[in-house]
């Protein structure tokens, strides 16, 4: 029996990435850095990864009518997403990203957002139809706040369940979290949110209460190696990660995301979606890119396997 679809909501970009021994400081320039092109930006990234996790994914996005956003729908079509609701743009180009990765795998990120930031909430209301039997909602917040709280009221009025990673960080309406049934922060997106440090699990559990008060049925505080804090559907624990050597996070957040949405979707416990969703992030910070560093569903369930 085929699983229900998954629609993402959110952004594409092309990323043009430059591989340094260290990120530049400001006014500094450092020469020698290793070049690369890759399909990126937070929406495309959830959406490859829920694709190659196994899932049936919808895309509501928009790309400029140039080069990029060509190779871009080429791209969602070859990974077998739906690309029915990602349209064109003609007044601005597809979104773009510059980022330097560090030798240890930090990176650092700028973004030119173009086509991204003209996705509507007209654009959703368009694709409102998808929503009906979806398994679930995953958004993130490189589209307008207005276009995203438009997705998060079409998805409770279908009764379809809303993942909301809030990154890029920023503050958000109490109108949307209460809209949201599982949130998830990095460390320093959570820190944002609710005002507190996450340097301990008491830490995360303190910052998991604030967004809980807020309407939040879930939170999910993805802390790197270590794993993810968990809050909510009966569950508070730290999920443990995977060690792996890390070439380049870039991508690491929406591998998780994309995954954790097929493994809920899949009906696997809260806990088990979320060692599987670290499984699949372990994987791709040992790869260089963003879409190109997204596993698919054996490499998941064998590093699983193979790290009972």
């Amino acid at each position: 029996m085929s699983q229900p679809s998954i629609i993402v909501v959110g952004s594409s970009n092309t990323d043009m990435i430059i591989r340094l021994d260290r990120i530049p400081r400001p006014g500094e320039t450092i020469l020698g850095g290793e070049f690369a092109t890759a399909a990126g930006g937070k929406g495309a990234n959830q959406a490859v990864a829920a694709a190659r996790a196994g899932g049936d994914v919808n895309f509501i996005a928009k790309v400029g009518r140039d080069m990029f956003g060509d190779q871009a729908v080429a791209g969602f079509k070859k990974e077998g997403i739906c690309t029915d609701h990602v349209s064109r743009d003609d007044s601005q180009p597809s979104g773009v990203a510059l980022i330097f990765v560090a030798k240890d795998g930090e990176n650092s990120i700028a973004v030119a957002s173009g086509a991204n930031g003209e996705l509507s909430p007209a654009d959703v209301g368009k694709a409102k139809k998808i929503f009906a039997g979806s398994g679930l909602l995953v958004m993130q917040l490189e589209t307008p706040l207005n276009t995203i709280q438009a997705a998060a009221d079409l998805a409770t009025q279908a009764g379809v369940d809303v993942i909301l990673n809030p990154a890029p960080a920023r503050a958000l309406p109490s109108t949307l979290l209460k809209k949201i049934s599982m949130i998830t922060p990095n460390e320093t997106e959570a820190e944002l949110l609710t005002g507190i440090k996450i340097n301990s699990d008491a830490a995360a559990s303190k910052a998991a209460d604030k967004l809980l008060a807020r309407g939040v049925k879930t939170v999910i505080i993805t802390l790197g190696s270590r794993g993810a804090f968990v809050a909510g559907g009966g569950v508070r624990k730290l999920v443990p990660g995977f060690k792996v050597k890390a070439v380049d996070t870039t991508a690491a957040g929406d591998t998780f995301n994309g995954a954790l949405a097929v493994a809920l979707v899949e009906g696997k416990s809260l806990e088990d979606a979320v060692r599987f969703a670290n499984a699949a992030a372990a994987i791709s910070v040992t790869r260089l890119g963003a879409q190109t560093s997204v596993p698919t569903r054996r490499e998941i369930e064998k590093l699983l396997k193979n790290r009972k």
